[in-house]
C-alpha cells in the first residue's frame, strides 16, 4: 500500500537497516525511540532487535507526526518524507527532544532551514556512500542522492562526523 502524499510526490522509500549503524553510539539504550514515519517498519524492527524500546507510527496508521505526538518518548529517529523535510525539522525542534533525521544533503540549501539550524543548532553525521533505499516496487533506488543524519540533542563529539556506512559489530 502506497502512503498518501501531500504534494503528489511519492514518499514511499524505505530505509535499509544499515543506515542506523552510525547512530548506535549516540542513542541511549534507556531511551524510548519514536520512529514517526516508519513505513514498513525496517528501522523499528532493527532497533527493537537491538534491544531498544521503539514506538513506530506513520500517517498511514492515522498518526500524523505534524499534528500528533505520543505521551511517552525520549527521542525521534526517522527517515521522513523528503517532500516534508522542512515541516519535520521544524516540528522536531518544536518538540524539544533529541532527534536524528535522515535527510538529503540538499537540506542545507534553503534559508528557512539554515535559520532553524542557526537558532537551534544541528550536528550532522555524514556517510561515506549513498544509501540504496527500497523503492515502492521493492527494488533498490540506485542511490540517486547523498544523505546524512541531521541531529540535535544527541551530543555528538563534534558538529560534523564522517562515518563509514558498513556492517560492523555493534555492542
Amino acid at each position: 500500500m502506497k502512503p498518501p502524499s501531500r504534494q503528489g510526490i511519492s514518499n514511499d522509500f524505505q530505509t535499509p537497516v544499515e543506515a542506523l549503524i552510525p547512530l548506535y553510539p549516540y542513542i541511549k539504550r534507556e531511551w524510548k525511540v519514536w520512529e514517526c514515519a516508519c513505513g514498513k517498519g525496517n528501522l523499528v524492527n532493527e532497533l527493537s532487535k537491538r534491544g531498544y524500546e521503539v514506538l513506530g507510527t506513520d500517517i498511514i496508521s492515522g498518526d500524523d507526526f505534524l499534528t500528533w505526538k505520543p505521551d511517552d518518548y525520549d527521542c525521534i529517529v526517522t527517515n521522513p518524507p523528503y517532500s516534508l523535510k522542512q515541516q519535520f525539522l521544524q516540528r522536531c525542534y518544536e518538540l524539544g527532544k533529541p532527534f536524528a533525521l535522515l535527510l538529503p544533503l540538499t537540506t542545507f540549501e534553503t534559508m528557512k532551514r539554515q535559520n532553524l539550524f542557526k537558532e537551534y543548532g544541528v550536528q550532522v553525521i555524514f556517510l561515506d556512500k549513498r544509501i540504496n533505499f527500497e523503492t515502492p516496487s521493492g527494488g533498490g533506488s540506485g542511490s540517486w542522492f547523498a544523505t546524512a543524519w541531521f541531529t540535535n540533542g544527541l551530543d555528538l563529539p563534534s558538529d560534523m562526523i564522517f562515518e563509514k556506512l558498513e556492517r560492523r559489530v555493534i555492542e
